[in-house]
């Protein structure tokens, strides 16, 4: 298993959500993508994006400024939008 780092700190909705989708689809099934956001609203926009896809998400880290996700690919298809 792999763990890919996206470090979104700085950009403000909807960017975190759409490079975290970008991302994620040059992951393996089984593999992680940590994604690292400074922008409050991606605690909404990133879990929704998951649920859309079907993958698995976590908030790894919820700081003042800093929330870290670590999303799991999951082996589906033709979920990804």
């Amino acid at each position: 298993m792999a763990t890919t780092k996206l470090d979104l700190s700085g950009l403000k909705c909807p960017l975190p959500a759409l490079k975290t989708r970008k991302a994620l689809k040059s992951v393996t099934p089984g593999d992680f993508l940590e994604v690292s956001c400074t922008d409050p609203l991606s605690v909404i926009d990133i879990p929704n994006l998951i649920r859309e896809t079907g993958d698995k998400v976590e908030i790894t880290e919820r700081a003042e400024r800093r929330i870290v996700f670590l999303i799991e690919k999951v082996n589906t298809s033709g979920s990804q939008l």
